[in-house]
């Protein structure tokens, strides 16, 4: 069996800079090409690739396509399917698009059915809509496991300040769901394999729980960011945002840092001419993750940045 996902960074509609003209052009997106020309020189039983959402979006969904004809013209079962995370246990929405391939002698499984009851939003254009990975309208569901939120992944995590530098800590309080329990086990129990290392049991350790480290204007500047859905530097105190969409630095009342440098940077201003609503200067070094609860509807939004999101939680959150 041959798996792998080919780079998406050519695909993914957060790259500002995608080639819309000629996709195949880019480098990353001919990955696809290389990974079905490794397909069809090792003819494996079975083909599974993955690969972003808008690999069903961008240009007219002109580099699935290919991925799937090329499975087709190597006589392969070819099967598409778009999974959502949550779907399966995973506390965040995050979809992904699998092609599933199988020599003609084989059987092609189905994708597998989802295990957790959860809201999904954001699915693909209606054109590959009904290769949504779901149950169809009427058709028994069994007991889906109730869905995983934020909280569920990350609140046992201990607090950190802005300058921990400790590469590993001990967990301060128990596991509060099983899911963190899971991701506490060792690497080899989560894998579902056997290790040749000492068994003897060990408290779980948290590793690489520490934030990025900033510069102390920086640290100023991300804590005065206001705590709420698309804030950037326009949000800040002493920042006017004119009719024309504009951003300015209000000169009758202007903000300074206790060491008398401005509050907002000249180069936020200069960037994209004052109008971008992107993350810029300050906020390029916070993350806004929201998460919202099926349960209560309520939002639960972390703020980091000088709280970083340490690759212990990314990982917690499915996101590697």
């Amino acid at each position: 069996m041959i798996c792998g996902g080919p780079p998406c960074q050519g695909i993914s509609g957060y790259n500002r800079h995608r080639n819309v003209d000629d996709p195949l052009s880019d480098e990353k997106n001919r990955q696809i090409i290389i990974f079905m020309d490794v397909v069809e020189f090792l003819r494996p039983k079975y083909v599974l690739m993955e690969n972003v959402a808008d690999i069903l979006r961008f240009d007219k969904a002109s580099l699935g396509r290919c991925a799937l004809s090329r499975l087709v013209h190597m006589r392969y079962q070819a099967r598409l399917g778009t999974m959502a995370a949550g779907c399966y246990g995973l506390p965040q929405f995050r979809l992904r698009v699998f092609f599933w391939g199988a020599l003609p002698s084989e059987k092609l499984p189905p994708f597998p059915l989802p295990s957790h009851d959860m809201i999904v939003k954001y699915w693909p254009s209606p054109e590959f809509e009904r290769n949504t990975v779901a149950y169809d309208e009427g058709q028994p569901r069994g007991d889906l496991e109730e869905a995983l939120v934020l909280r569920d992944a990350i609140s046992d995590l201990p607090a950190v300040t802005w300058h921990e530098t400790r590469e590993e800590m001990p967990y301060e309080m128990p596991a509060e769901s099983e899911f963190q329990k899971y991701i506490r086990l060792p690497k080899h129990e989560i894998v579902g394999c056997s290790s040749t290392r000492d068994t003897e049991t060990k408290d779980p350790v948290l590793s690489d729980h520490r934030p990025c480290q900033l510069a102390e204007d920086d640290y100023l500047r991300v804590c005065l960011v206001p705590h709420k859905k698309g804030e950037n530097f326009r949000d800040l105190p002493g920042v006017i945002v004119g009719k024309d969409n504009v951003a300015r630095r209000d000169t009758e009342d202007p903000k300074v840092l206790p060491n008398g440098k401005p509050m907002v940077p000249d180069c936020a201003f200069n960037f994209e001419h004052g109008k971008s609503k992107r993350r810029s200067y300050t906020q390029s070094r916070i993350v806004f993750l929201l998460y919202e609860s099926m349960q209560d509807c309520k939002v639960f939004q972390i703020s980091i940045g000088f709280l970083a999101l340490p690759r212990k939680d990314i990982a917690k959150l499915g996101m590697l």
